[in-house]
């Protein structure tokens, strides 16, 4: 089985070398930089100088688009601002090299699941036009999600990537809140593709799925890397309070049960 584990989280602009020479020496090799709130990196320059740092050190980067993202808004306006956040984090994405842009596509809103799901498909396939337009080598992320009242279940998600010809990313933190077990043969027949993206992190559940990101159990790393399949490539991102911890832990915790 051949996983990366990694961090969310890359530092501020001026941190990034740091703690990209910091992600090699602990083994560390992937990492996503999280836009959660604005896209900071600003210029060119500056992302050549991230892309070269991430080349030498061999960490694989991606990106999460901000969080202020809904592609079934029934507000044009917010519609079309949530199509350039991610439009500029692809962008951004080509500059850095970087294959992969990861986000959260909305919520049903008082509306039919049927309905979301055609007005998200629909926003995406016009930012996949516009990406392919700019000539820009990205692939669109959608990430299933915990909560139940949220677009982004499995089934549509894996409709997405069938319809709309994008990527996905698999939050099996988000899948364990939403379904209460990590629906591993189930995504395996979802997601056929032999490079998965994933995120992984404790979470504190609830009625409606998930509350809130905690420290990662080494019982709930244990847990998923025995269920994982085995003819993947599978890049796996700690969104919790302490991801590098966590990832360092997902590592040792790997290393483990190969030995055994």
């Amino acid at each position: 089985m051949n996983i990366k584990f990694g961090p969310a989280g890359v530092g501020g602009v001026k941190e990034i070398p740091k703690r990209l020479k910091e992600y090699e020496k602990l083994g560390i090799k992937a990492a996503e930089i999280p836009f959660t709130y604005q896209v900071w990196i600003k210029d060119k320059k500056t992302a050549a100088k991230i892309k070269d740092y991430a080349d030498k050190s061999g960490v694989e980067l991606s990106i999460h688009a901000p969080y202020w993202i809904n592609l079934n808004s029934k507000d044009k306006i917010k519609k079309e601002k949530s199509k350039k956040r991610i439009l500029r984090c692809c962008e951004v994405a080509n500059w850095l090299n970087v294959k992969r842009v990861v986000f959260h596509c909305g919520y049903y809103g008082g509306m039919s699941k049927e309905k979301s799901y055609l007005n998200i498909k629909e926003s995406i396939l016009d930012i996949k036009e516009r990406v392919k337009k700019n000539k820009w080598q990205v692939k669109l992320c959608p990430e299933i999600m915990g909560k139940k009242n949220v677009f982004g279940s499995i089934s549509e998600i894996s409709e997405l990537v069938k319809e709309a010809k994008c990527s996905f990313c698999i939050d099996f933190a988000h899948v364990l809140a939403r379904y209460g077990n990590y629906k591993v043969q189930e995504l395996k027949k979802a997601f056929p593709q032999k490079k998965w993206h994933c995120h992984f992190s404790g979470i504190e559940y609830g009625e409606k799925g998930e509350k809130r990101h905690i420290k990662t159990k080494k019982k709930r790393i244990k847990e998923l890397l025995k269920l994982l399949p085995k003819n993947k490539q599978i890049t796996i991102i700690n969104e919790s309070p302490f991801p590098i911890k966590d990832s360092i832990l997902s590592i040792k915790t790997f290393e483990l049960m190969k030995r055994k």
